[in-house]
């Protein structure tokens, strides 16, 4: 096996001839315009964050996980604006996996690809769950009771039973029927939603548009009303401690929190979908992520508010900040609300993953009926089949913490590789750089960070070591369980170091560097357990690659290298 051959990338002149280049070159529809992204990327990121993964990230943090929405948000700008980058030099299908096979080659390429499944995919598992809890309650205002059975998922219900925890699960497993010696136990709403909207994705383009832009503008509206009552509820003194767990409880919320805004990646895989990609892509991205970050502060700031932090680490926060203050009038549209954003986050996950193996498919790195585009209903039919089944067979057996959890790491560390990967890229000439400004097209302005990288470097130094005079001596210390917890941060700290002197040698890119360095911070953040998880997952999408994806992959590049040589 030739070393060279793993890390063989692609040029951005070859992968638009072999998928982007040209309307309906792909055969999908070019239908999207700024607008339709926009509200995608609202769609993505506005859902399970807001109606569920924030009451988790208020409990640990408390008032001060404004804060880390904060940090989020900065580090996803970085990174929106690597991706918009990406998208304006190479206007295709296939999100970071395709960014990383232009920048860093093939198999940071397949990891990528890999790890992207997790976000998509196994994250749409946390928002069925989510989902279902909101449509029960909705579905109980309306005297409409489904057996606790038919609520939950299996490994609730058991755990529930092991601790003899009384409440709903515990009763799922006391009153569920049985098949044979197994008890018939599963979240019938969370796997009914999956199956609605994988036949909405697979029906086309235009109409999964149409529904989605319907529920942003709802799901919107929703929000600023429960803004509006929540803030006539707000007692200030609530917001004392701001900090009640420290700085570490404020990171320790980072998997619900970045949860919440992985969302305005899954716009860059409608590229081929976008009358004008170049354009409209980086606008798409920026200005939903705008949007959606002033909306999630002022939600953390509120519910924070209008109740102590420690009572909000439930699955419905914001159903029960308002049972909790008697305004019973609230959970019923805070219930709707929930449901629609729910949909449409499922809705834009589930048209993001077909299209990410559609374009593995068509590099070789997954089998060719990947690669199929429905001829009436212009959509990667076969792969949005199995993202169906991806995403409902493990409804059956798993739990939500677990998939969020899994679901954020996969996501940094692809946005890891995305921000990298600008810092490879290799500079424009300036007829393209021109063309690229004359058209409307992104391009990340560049800054010198030579001096800026360091100077940051060392002012953060002094800066955190005022604020927190133990945080350096409790990250060396590495007496017996510490060590597994330090030794992230430790590395960043040696990252950081490397790349203050790569960016005096080489004078790199602030923008994309800043991005690079503030995921890896919020990296920092994962627990052990995530970090062996996706070690476990890693490894079994190499096992994957090797035995099938390299070899095909390798004979699919020089057969499109000769053909377009022809």
């Amino acid at each position: 096996m030739s070393f060279t051959n793993l890390f063989r990338r692609k040029s951005t002149s070859t992968i638009l001839k072999q998928g982007g280049d040209g309307d309906h070159a792909s055969g999908l529809q070019k239908v999207l315009t700024v607008r339709d992204l926009t509200f995608f990327g609202i769609a993505a990121i506005i859902g399970g964050g807001t109606f569920s993964a924030i009451g988790n990230a208020c409990f640990s943090g408390g008032p001060g996980v404004t804060l880390l929405y904060i940090i989020c948000a900065i580090a996803c700008g970085f990174t929106a604006m690597c991706y918009a980058e990406f998208a304006s030099r190479v206007p295709v299908s296939g999100s970071a996996y395709t960014y990383a096979y232009v920048s860093f080659g093939e198999l940071f390429a397949w990891i990528i690809g890999w790890a992207l499944i997790m976000e998509y995919s196994i994250g749409n598992i946390y928002i069925a769950f989510s989902w279902s809890g909101y449509f029960t309650n909705l579905l109980e205002s309306f005297h409409i009771h489904l057996p606790e059975w038919l609520t939950i998922n299996y490994q609730s219900a058991h755990s529930a039973f092991l601790e003899n925890k009384a409440g709903e699960g515990f009763n799922a497993w006391q009153n569920a029927p049985m098949l044979g010696s197994l008890k018939v136990i599963f979240d019938l709403p969370a796997v009914v939603i999956n199956l609605l909207i994988t036949y909405l994705v697979y029906k086309g383009t235009k109409e999964s548009k149409n529904f989605s832009n319907v529920m942003v503008i709802i799901k919107l509206v929703i929000i600023a009303l429960v803004i509006a009552v929540g803030v006539f509820y707000v007692d200030i003194d609530n917001w004392t401690p701001f900090m009640p767990n420290g700085f570490g409880g404020v990171m320790a919320g980072v998997s619900a929190v970045f949860f919440a805004y992985i969302g305005f990646d899954a716009v860059s895989t409608l590229a081929e979908e976008s009358k004008n990609p170049q354009r409209d892509l980086p606008k798409g991205m920026i200005y939903s992520l705008v949007i959606c970050t002033a909306i999630y502060i002022i939600l953390a700031l509120v519910l924070t508010g209008m109740v102590k932090y420690d009572l909000l680490g439930v699955t419905d926060p914001l159903a029960e900040i308002f049972a909790l203050k008697g305004v019973k009038w609230m959970l019923f549209i805070v219930s709707i609300a929930a449901v629609v954003a729910m949909t449409s986050v499922m809705l834009v996950f589930q048209m993001g993953q077909p299209r990410i193996w559609m374009t593995m498919s068509r590099d070789g790195l997954m089998p060719k009926k990947f690669a199929e585009i429905h001829p009436k209903h212009k959509t990667p039919g076969f792969a949005t089949i199995v993202t169906g089944l991806v995403v409902g067979l493990p409804i059956f057996f798993t739990d939500e913490n677990f998939v969020l959890d899994f679901t954020s790491i996969g996501t940094l560390f692809a946005f890891v590789l995305v921000c990298g990967g600008v810092l490879l890229l290799s500079p424009q000439s300036e007829e393209e750089l021109a063309e690229r400004k004359n058209n409307g097209k992104f391009r990340i302005p560049y800054i010198n960070s030579k001096f800026i990288f360091p100077a940051i470097v060392v002012g953060t130094i002094f800066i955190v070591s005022y604020v927190f005079p133990t945080f350096f001596t409790d990250t060396f210390d590495f007496s017996g369980d510490k060590f597994a917890t330090n030794i992230s941060m430790v590395v960043f700290f040696v990252l950081c170091g490397v790349m203050a002197v790569m960016a005096f040698l080489k004078n790199l890119s602030l923008i994309p560097l800043l991005g690079l360095i503030s995921c890896c911070y919020l990296l920092t953040g994962m627990a052990v357990s995530n970090w062996k998880w996706f070690g476990v997952w890693l490894i079994i999408g190499l096992v994957f690659y090797f035995s099938f994806g390299y070899k095909n992959s390798k004979l699919n590049f020089n057969r499109i290298k000769a053909t377009i040589e022809d």
